[in-house]
């Protein structure tokens, strides 16, 4: 089978994919859209519990990690949070806002992933999947305008175009088919990758710290988490292989960002009573007779501050410390320093750090600037967004500037 050749083929039907495609096919461009996946959009389907935190009525540059920080400004600029919820408006989607910013639907994430696929459809985006992409093949440089450029072979046929985009995603949450597909396609073509690392993902405690923590896995409390410039202050949940939750999931994103730059990773600190003044609160009971964990217990789950206590063998009445050891414990309190010993993988991550260097690619585009006619949109890049409904609007952002283009 010999499928008609088109101008545009965008390979990944997630939400930068179709994003692309439906911009693509809307400007007047023959579109085909290939995913191998059986199920559409698996990744919007289950976010934010089934309800999509599809974007944050915060979003800037800063919420973003990448080796090349500026690279996301001009995206955003020209497709931000306030586009796509007028889309999202448009499309007569319910939706509310949580804390931090965060936009959810109303009803269930297929709402976002139908509105999409309404996108592509008033686009004319045709659509293969589930087809597996065998190989691309770049075709000889002509002149004419609108040729050819790449011939993607797949096991039900080929098709050629003059733009190629790359929406594959990155390596978290392998069971709904993440994999390596973007890298493997960008090095085809000689540009640089950032080694992936998982992201936003569970960190995992040494087996003498768990060991002392053992007793205190499904305890939430309330943290400020911090290392190599990030900070969030958000619930962390301890569990039974390390730390988990909102703060420790962000945090991670930049405990891993470490391994780029060589030598020892920072451990991440924790704030355990973050907006105290916890140094005064101690000296105001500098003498009294009740044991420590009993004072924290009273700001801090119960249970969490016995064991904390134990941990550093600080479970004695106050009127036992001498002030410089209350200052330590002050210290300790509010930048308790933990050194993870790794994560818990891809299995469990949110999103990639690293991918496809931005470095290599056009800002304003997507487009590389060695490769004329291809291009990348989404998590497959060196583009990494808090938590928070930040990483859907960089597929919205990135797939909407391709889209403008290709």
């Amino acid at each position: 089978m010999r499928w008609q050749d088109y101008d545009v083929i965008v390979i990944g039907a997630g939400a930068a994919g179709m994003m692309c495609a439906a911009q693509a096919g809307q400007r007047g461009r023959r579109v085909l859209l290939i995913d191998h996946a059986a199920q559409l959009a698996e990744k919007i389907r289950i976010s934010g519990g089934g309800r999509c935190n599809f974007t944050n009525l915060r979003v800037t540059a800063d919420n973003y990690l990448s080796r090349n920080p500026h690279f996301v400004r001009s995206a955003l600029a020209r497709y931000g949070s306030r586009e796509f919820i007028e889309l999202v408006d448009r499309h007569r989607i319910a939706w509310h806002e949580r804390e931090h910013g965060q936009l959810f639907c109303d009803h269930s994430a297929q709402d976002i992933i139908d509105m999409l696929r309404s996108e592509c459809a008033d686009g004319g985006v045709d659509w293969a999947m589930p087809v597996t992409v065998e190989r691309i093949e770049r075709l000889p440089a002509d002149t004419t305008s609108g040729a050819p450029r790449f011939r993607v072979h797949c096991a039900t046929g080929t098709a050629c175009c003059a733009s190629l985009v790359i929406a594959s995603g990155g390596l978290s949450i392998p069971k709904i088919g993440a994999s390596p597909f973007g890298y493997r396609i960008a090095e085809q073509f000689g540009l640089p990758i950032v080694a992936p690392l998982p992201a936003l993902v569970p960190l995992t405690l040494p087996p003498e710290t768990l060991q002392r923590l053992s007793t205190l896995a499904g305890i939430s409390l309330e943290v400020e988490a911090s290392c190599a410039g990030g900070s969030f202050r958000e619930a962390a949940l301890v569990t039974h292989r390390g730390l988990s939750g909102p703060a420790i999931l962000q945090i991670s994103s930049y405990w891993q960002a470490q391994a780029y730059d060589g030598g020892a990773r920072a451990p991440v600190t924790l704030d355990l009573l973050p907006g105290t003044d916890v140094h005064a609160w101690l000296q105001q009971h500098a003498h009294a007779r009740s044991l420590l964990p009993n004072l924290l217990a009273e700001r801090l789950p119960k249970r969490f501050a016995q064991a904390w206590c134990e941990l550093h063998g600080w479970s004695r009445p106050l009127n036992q410390f001498r002030s410089a050891e209350l200052d330590s414990v002050a210290d300790t309190l509010q930048a308790w320093p933990l050194a993870p010993s790794g994560t818990q993988g891809y299995a469990k991550a949110e999103v990639t750090l690293g991918g496809v260097d931005t470095r290599a690619l056009s800002s304003r585009t997507m487009e590389a600037n060695a490769c004329p006619g291809l291009y990348f949109v989404g998590e497959v890049m060196d583009v990494t967004g808090h938590l928070g409904g930040y990483n859907f609007q960089w597929a919205w952002s990135s797939g909407h500037a391709a889209g403008q283009f290709v």
